[in-house]
């Protein structure tokens, strides 16, 4: 359950207006409404505003939108949805998401891959865009197959998310 309260703030205007404004949750059923900056995780958070944004993505101004780790405490079908809703925005805003979920990655346009590395005493960081062989071998490693096995049933499912996560990008286009 998710509400806002309004208040006076102190009675004098600043930048910002009069008002102050909380947000309150309640993530479990019979729980009573907290507020959102005591109760909720950084997952959850980040799931919050993937929802405001979901809502105001056409009449905000801001062109780009980072999620970290949006994924965190979630899987399966909810891992999905999440997935569904980071596409629905993506359409209005350049969307950027550090996922370690195939269900959402499958929704990528463009997957790129943070890999690191030693040279010589310093750890490097590349950033780098994957192929569409590419993106379902990673895909089908980050559900657990073996780097440099065949690893097929893996590879079949991961398949089967981008199949499904382009079909539902077609059906809302």
């Amino acid at each position: 359950h998710f509400d806002v309260a309004f208040g006076e703030a102190d009675g004098e205007m600043h930048k910002n207006g009069a008002d102050e404004v909380e947000f309150l949750l309640s993530a479990n059923r019979g729980e009573p409404l907290k507020p959102l900056s005591r109760v909720a995780s950084g997952g959850e958070l980040s799931r919050i505003m993937l929802a405001i944004k979901t809502v105001c993505a056409g009449s905000d101004g801001t062109p780009t939108l980072i999620f970290d780790e949006v994924d965190t405490g979630i899987s399966g079908r909810t891992a999905v949805k999440v997935g569904e809703r980071m596409s629905l925005v993506a359409k209005e805003k350049q969307v950027l998401s550090v996922t370690h979920l195939p269900q959402i990655a499958a929704f990528a346009d463009c997957h790129l891959l943070v890999e690191k590395h030693i040279e010589g005493d310093r750890t490097v960081t590349q950033l780098r865009p994957l192929t569409e062989s590419e993106r379902r071998t990673e895909l089908a490693r980050i559900m657990g197959a073996e780097a440099g096995s065949s690893g097929e049933s893996a590879l079949a499912y991961a398949g089967e998310l981008i199949a499904s996560a382009e079909a539902f990008k077609q059906r809302t286009n």
